[in-house]
């Protein structure tokens, strides 16, 4: 089995926005800590922390629901990713950091 699943996507978080406009169903999943969280989100965010990620089965029962996942840099949702498809999820697409995105946060 190779370490990359053909089932995990990567996209930029300059086309995060457009994503989530085109499809409402979108899972956006910030795997930062919860401080990291309160600090500044992307706009409707669910925080599931990367070292708590198999409660994400609470937030997001379906498996074959779309999930985007973002951290801070890109080091824990490369992760996260590839611990959702270790869990079965299907449709996981890798956004990256938040350092990269330009837009408004939610606070």
């Amino acid at each position: 089995m190779s370490i990359f699943s053909r089932r995990i996507k990567n996209l930029p978080m300059s086309k995060v926005l457009s994503e989530m406009q085109a499809d409402p169903t979108i899972k956006l999943i910030d795997v930062r800590t919860k401080e990291e969280f309160r600090g500044g989100r992307l706009p409707k965010a669910i925080n599931v922390p990367v070292e708590n990620l198999q409660l994400i089965t609470k937030t997001v029962p379906n498996k074959d629901a779309r999930i985007f996942v973002y951290c801070l840099s890109g080091g824990r949702s490369t992760q996260a990713a590839h611990m959702l498809d270790h869990m079965g999820y299907t449709d996981i697409t890798n956004l990256g950091g938040i350092m990269s995105y330009s837009g408004t946060l939610e606070r």
